[in-house]
């Protein structure tokens, strides 16, 4: 999977979807495995997404204030 061709929304949904997964308990340990990579990668993804936003809007706010 791309995480950088998902919105913000989509890959915070497959985030929270593959925790409730690991959470069961039912997943085999190599599916466990692979599904907390695969969740580091889309946590990773959404705060740097978050985290252009964050600057978006200092900038926003800075040029409105000249």
């Amino acid at each position: 999977m791309e995480e950088n061709k998902l919105s913000f929304e989509e890959a915070y949904k497959q985030l929270t979807d593959l925790v409730k997964k690991m959470e069961s308990g039912e997943m085999p340990l190599d599916q466990s495995v692979a599904a907390y990579e695969q969740g580091i990668k889309l946590k990773a993804y959404c705060e740097q997404m978050l985290k252009e936003a964050e600057l978006k809007i200092e900038e926003l706010k800075v040029s409105s204030q000249q």
